[in-house]
């Protein structure tokens, strides 16, 4: 059977006999455009989130023109039906390029325009759009009223175009790296209102100066067809680093676990602090900071001072309605407990269907969850409003150690888009703070657990064993980053409740995060639901 790339250059060429600037206003075009050779193209790209589910048909929801002196683009929102019956948009910018030695695997359609044989092609890949979007941005005006809206920060000015490549590997966006210095992050799935990745990267470095995030450098909006402001592409200083976090902590890790034999370290022996109690480094036991050692420690703490600072500057706004601080209501009670009530029925669902994907703690660790499921459900429905003091604020709302860069002893926060499977509309739901510091402290839980999964020559003990250094591990972990974050917070007299508040909110927001989980483990790694599936347990039993 002959390749997709094969396939394209097979198909007849579509003739449009106008010229390139009216193409889409061509109804035989959209139609043939619009069918399986889109769709076949679409599938494939990293980007395109609906794997999962069974296409049904794409139409065109609307189209505009990214152009600059006479040089002309197309951006087009696409609707994806599924026969699940829901929708997504996409943002696929589309070129005509005559050369046949280029983009050959990005090839959409071959196409005959004026007589001239080319093929269409995301335009992303050709260096002339990406150049273009460059200067559009870098020459907007203040305050542009038109569909197609560029958007540059005062920061963004004295520069001219030299260079532009792909980032790399991404899921769901497509971002370019500009001059070795800026990085345009083009977003894919689109959504009805601004995204909150541009929101919030405006909002922390140009209106509170916030250092340890990627500054706001510039964006690219459309006003669609119904007057709704649609984010589809943002700027932002590039940050050199050494990796993310998660990449950081994975190698601490691994030395952490080596250390358990260099050090003959008897794990019976090692004092489990109490998750939920903060403390400061000085009073952790001596042979734990042996064990683990004093920098991992440290990085922690700093970790949790920018967290905090994070959180001080999105709870510090009194003007703009979409960031100033909300005491809790009966609106998002119901809201969050009709979220997590369908949730966790969903969940249910796929471990009462997903049993024989495991063995041995893995399975324990779901029978007591399905044995435990009317206890859980209760936690779930006992969120009582009227007993909590505290504020909710905008969050970042997908935080884990994969959101964060490694800088020189520092780091930077970035990807404010939210959880990849809630709605635009719940993305912006403010929330408790500890929402985000229940993210990081599953990702704590992850890393701790995919060291032992990810080398299982590489430490002698037997896994039982491990488990148990892995709790003992990440009760020191969350106990260091309370101490410092809870300090941090409440000397900038940001309220997030009194202390039995902020623990039955923490459990709370764990307790969620860990549900969510279990739906991508089963579907992905069976064995790895252990780890959500022992995070619930932790709570269900403390």
């Amino acid at each position: 059977m002959p390749d997709k790339a094969t396939n394209t250059e097979l198909q007849s060429t579509f003739e449009f006999e106008g010229v390139w600037e009216e193409l889409l206003e061509n109804k035989d075009f959209i139609e043939i455009f619009l069918s399986e050779v889109l769709e076949d193209y679409i599938i494939k790209q990293r980007w395109y989130g609906g794997k999962a589910s069974k296409l049904k048909y794409i139409e065109l929801s609307e189209y505009f023109r990214i152009q600059q002196h006479g040089e002309v683009y197309f951006g087009l929102l696409l609707e994806i039906d599924f026969f699940e019956a829901f929708f997504h948009h996409y943002f696929l910018p589309i070129a005509f390029v005559t050369d046949v030695n280029f983009a050959k695997s990005d090839r959409i359609l071959p196409i005959k325009i004026q007589g001239q044989q080319g093929f269409i092609i995301d335009a992303i890949n050709l260096e002339a759009f990406r150049k273009l979007v460059f200067e559009r941005i870098l020459g907007a005006a203040p305050f542009d009223r038109t569909k197609v809206q560029y958007h540059r920060s005062e920061s963004f000015k004295d520069v001219v175009y030299e260079s532009s490549r792909f980032m790399g590997l991404e899921q769901s966006n497509t971002s370019i790296i500009y001059n070795e210095k800026y990085v345009l992050k083009f977003f894919r799935r689109i959504f009805a209102d601004k995204n909150p990745d541009y929101e919030m990267s405006r909002f922390l470095t140009e209106i509170k100066d916030f250092k340890n995030t990627p500054s706001y450098q510039g964006s690219l909006n459309i006003i669609d067809s119904e007057e709704v402001n649609v984010t589809i592409a943002l700027m932002q200083k590039l940050v050199p680093n050494e990796g993310d976090a998660w990449d950081y902590m994975l190698k601490e890790l691994k030395c952490v676990f080596e250390n358990l034999e260099t050090k003959h370290i008897n794990i019976g022996n090692l004092p489990i602090a109490d998750r939920f109690e903060r403390m400061q480094i000085n009073e952790v036991k001596p042979e734990i900071i042996d064990w683990i050692g004093l920098n991992l420690l440290l990085k922690i703490q700093q970790l949790a001072v920018r967290t905090a600072e994070m959180h001080v500057v999105l709870g510090s706004e009194f003007e703009d309605t979409a960031f100033t601080p909300n005491h809790f209501n009966g609106d998002y009670e119901v809201w969050l407990k009709n979220r997590l009530l369908y949730q966790f029925q969903n969940r249910l669902n796929i471990v009462e269907n997903g049993m024989h994907k495991l063995e041995g703690m893995a399975l324990d660790l779901a029978k007591e969850f399905l044995e435990k499921k009317t206890l859980i459900r209760k936690r779930i429905t006992n969120f009582d409003w009227t007993a909590l003091k505290g504020e909710r604020i905008r969050v970042h709302g997908d935080y884990h150690l994969g959101q964060i860069l490694v800088t020189n002893n520092d780091f930077y926060i970035l990807d404010f888009e939210g959880e990849p499977e809630s709605t635009i509309r719940d993305r912006k739901v403010k929330q408790p703070p500890l929402k985000d510091v229940a993210g990081l402290f599953r990702s704590f839980h992850y890393a701790i657990y995919a060291t032992i999964f990810n080398n299982p020559d590489s430490f002698k003990r037997p896994q039982e064993e491990l488990f148990e250094a892995a709790e003992i591990l990440y009760s020191y972990f969350t106990s260091v980053f309370l101490g410092t974050y809870t300090d941090e917070i409440q000397n900038a007299n940001l309220n997030i409740g009194y202390n039995q508040e902020r623990i039955f909110i923490l459990k709370y927001c764990l307790l969620e995060k860990a549900v969510y989980e279990i739906g991508y483990e089963f579907n992905s790694r069976p064995q790895w639901a252990l780890i959500p599936l022992k995070g619930i347990s932790n709570i269900i039993n403390h």
